[in-house]
């Protein structure tokens, strides 16, 4: 239990790196929790101090939580020979997207952990995240919400987990795959419920 204590702790930690908000504040000297939608991830990082700087928050952050998961899997590993995807890597990886929405540097005030959650899920299920991406771009490319894409892209990942399972190959534990994926789409929604206010008013900000 100590090492599972310590897995906890340590993706928690991974995750709550503010890369996006440390990018900012090396470029302009301010915070990026100023603009926009007070966040700091991609979206909000390139409103501020432009595209190339989303990018690289984008990559970090989605590092983050790729990170968290290759740490759980190799430290179960050395406890009983788990297989690669478990529940309890499955906890970890909520626990790096909780590092994003909620860091301790920062008070709190983090990210909305969408690419934290694409680097998870580039490690647990990688066709499902295609998938979901290919979701997001539609929905972006149409409408120009960021938010809306992201949300939609989070809620579809375990729907094509089961597309993949059924049609493609077998997904190895699958039932801990979905119950990752259906943990990471409530955190992703719930971090996004003033958006989801803003585009139900119409008041919500379009990505240039």
């Amino acid at each position: 239990m100590i090492k599972v204590l310590l897995l906890m702790i340590v993706a928690y930690l991974l995750g709550s790196v503010p890369f996006g908000y440390l990018i900012v504040r090396a470029r302009l000297g301010a915070d990026v929790r100023e603009t926009g939608s007070g966040g700091t991830g991609a979206t909000n990082v390139s409103r501020k101090a432009g595209k190339l700087s989303g990018l690289f928050t984008l990559v970090l952050d989605a590092v983050k939580g790729a990170s968290a998961v290759l740490f759980a899997a190799w430290i179960l590993k050395q406890v009983g020979g788990v297989p690669k995807v478990d529940w309890w890597v499955g906890l970890a990886a909520m626990f790096a997207i909780l590092g994003h929405m909620f860091p301790v540097w920062l008070r709190f005030r983090g990210g909305k952990g969408v690419a934290t959650g694409m680097g998870i899920f580039l490690m647990v299920a990688p066709i499902a995240l295609l998938g979901a991406a290919v979701a997001f771009l539609v929905i972006v490319w149409t409408t120009r919400y960021v938010s809306l894409g992201s949300i939609v892209a989070a809620c579809s990942i375990p729907v094509f987990v089961i597309l993949q399972n059924a049609f493609i190959r077998p997904v190895e534990s699958i039932a801990a795959v979905i119950g990752t994926a259906l943990g990471g789409a409530a955190l992703i929604v719930f971090a996004h419920r003033q958006n989801i206010a803003r585009l139900i008013q119409g008041t919500e900000n379009k990505f240039a």
